[in-house]
């Protein structure tokens, strides 16, 4: 069921249901964050290891207080900054947060998500949300109501339909070791604006082979179909016949393109859309151009990378 009914999508989760959440990001398979059978419901029906923790949605910042203890200054100067929006901080952990939820790690995942109606439905309930990408372990993420239920619609009969994504690439992720910023996931916000009002360089975590955060698998954001990366701006030519080339920007020569304008915004929001479309073609092979070094191109050549590795 796909509705737009915000107080029915709350009586679901207050009754321990899990259901489809609009976010700016993707869409997220959402349920109560400090009930670990709800959790270990996430974790089964997207067939989830457990030593890959998931991230908190609240609805107002005041509600980090009951979640996190010993916040740096940093992570209060982002918080300010890009609160709401696609920043994950990693903080550490209360004695309220189920180990469950972080994979025994005493440090919490946490954001504060820009989607009116995943705001006004967690504004309304008494605890934060858990909410990976609502689509099974390393398949490409959801962007529309209608992907949670083609993936996901006999676990989660109901879907709060917020339409498209905007920003359409999970949000970016960072966490603090000492003085130290370091980089979990490339996503929504660029690290150059990070870097900027930190005023200070990061250090990147996230092709750690250890899978201690979201969005770490050397494989994942995957379709079915072979993909292969070419660089930007390298002219290509598909020759085989189940073969088609994906360009960055509109091209005559490309069966699509990631991005409609050459805008890294666009290409964001285009990504796991065209991938899903793709796996329903009879084409086999799949070769996409990246996206350049600039705004959130980095994120999607990330997607791009991890989506294309072969296991």
């Amino acid at each position: 069921m796909i509705s737009q009914n915000i107080e029915l999508a709350k009586k679901k989760l207050d009754s321990g249901e899990l259901i489809g959440l609009p976010t700016e990001t993707v869409y997220g398979l959402a349920g109560n964050a400090l009930d670990a059978d709800v959790i270990l419901n996430i974790y089964e029906i997207k067939k989830r290891p457990f030593f890959n923790p998931l991230i908190a949605h609240i609805g107002e910042k005041s509600q980090i207080n009951n979640l996190c203890i010993n916040i740096p200054d940093a992570a209060n100067i982002l918080m300010n900054e890009f609160w709401p929006g696609p920043l994950t901080l990693i903080l550490e952990k209360s004695e309220i947060v189920p180990h469950l939820l972080t994979s025994g790690s005493n440090k919490i995942a946490v954001r504060l998500p820009s989607h009116p109606m995943a705001i006004k439905l967690l504004q309304s309930l008494k605890y934060p949300l858990a909410a990976p990408s609502a689509n099974p372990f390393q398949y490409v993420s959801p962007t529309c109501a209608q992907h949670v239920i083609d993936q996901l619609g006999k676990s989660i009969p109901f879907v709060l339909d917020g339409g498209p994504c905007s920003i359409g690439i999970e949000s970016t992720i960072i966490g603090f070791n000492n003085n130290e910023v370091e980089v979990y996931r490339l996503g929504g916000i660029p690290i150059k604006a990070i870097e900027k009002i930190l005023k200070t360089k990061t250090k990147p975590i996230f092709m750690d082979k250890k899978l201690t955060y979201p969005g770490q698998g050397k494989k994942h954001y995957s379709p079915q179909k072979k993909i292969f990366c070419i660089s930007h701006g390298e002219s290509f030519k598909a020759e085989k016949s189940k073969s088609i080339f994906i360009s960055w920007k509109p091209d005559s020569k490309s069966f699509d393109s990631i991005s409609l304008d050459g805008s890294t915004r666009s290409g964001a929001s285009r990504l796991f859309s065209i991938l899903r479309r793709l796996d329903t073609t009879e084409f086999e092979e799949i070769y996409i151009e990246r996206a350049p070094n600039r705004g959130l191109g980095p994120a999607i050549n990330d997607r791009l990378t991890r989506a294309s590795h072969p296991s």
